[in-house]
């Protein structure tokens, strides 16, 4: 025969563990969007995007011997004002002293999957049958995954950009990072459930 408050006991410690499976789970899936890999490639390839911290660290990876080239993305049809970002781009490659080994590649996709497809034409262009992919640090699972599914005839590896004021592995003590955070699992759920299969 049961004792009387046995059955409300065992749900309590059934709440319990679930709530702390949950919050060590959250707390690590920050952690789980950040892949940081990189390995010696034929092209650096720039995710369009953030362009401050993306171009310098590929700068930085291509100092290090990562890559022989670097190809950064950029809107084709986007403007600043009355300058297109492929000008702009266009001016910050020529400041470079590594302006010789950097290219522009424009592209007209919206998202990852389409920027995948667009940059396929440069990395051609490029013989790349390795690519190190270069982007911001919480987006860098996604595009990695997205790439490998859309080109699978290329070998790629990813390195992350980071940007604290934006993001950081420990998403809820910002509300900024938090924000990023939820957007980009948002997407990476989209991706995984949704847009790979299409």
């Amino acid at each position: 025969m049961r004792r009387p408050g046995t059955s409300k006991y065992a749900w309590f410690v059934a709440f319990a563990l679930l709530a702390g499976l949950s919050v060590g789970l959250a707390a690590r899936a920050g952690s789980f969007l950040l892949v940081d890999a990189p390995r010696p490639s034929d092209v650096i390839l720039v995710l369009a995007g953030e362009t401050e911290r993306r171009p310098r660290r590929a700068l930085e990876l291509l100092a290090q011997g990562y890559g022989r080239r670097v190809v950064i993305n950029v809107p084709a049809g986007a403007k600043v004002y009355e300058f297109s970002q492929v000008e702009l781009a266009q001016k910050y490659i020529q400041n470079l002293q590594q302006a010789a080994s950097v290219s522009i590649c424009p592209i007209e996709g919206l998202s990852t999957k389409e920027e995948s497809k667009d940059a396929e034409r440069c990395l051609e262009r490029e013989g790349a049958k390795s690519v190190l992919i270069v982007t911001s640090d919480y987006h860098t699972r996604r595009a990695l995954d997205i790439f490998r599914h859309e080109l699978p005839a290329r070998k790629f590896s990813v390195a992350a950009a980071r940007d604290d004021s934006y993001f950081g592995a420990r998403w809820w003590q910002h509300r900024q990072w938090a924000k990023t955070f939820v957007d980009e699992w948002l997407r990476l759920l989209w991706w995984k459930l949704v847009d790979q299969w299409r």
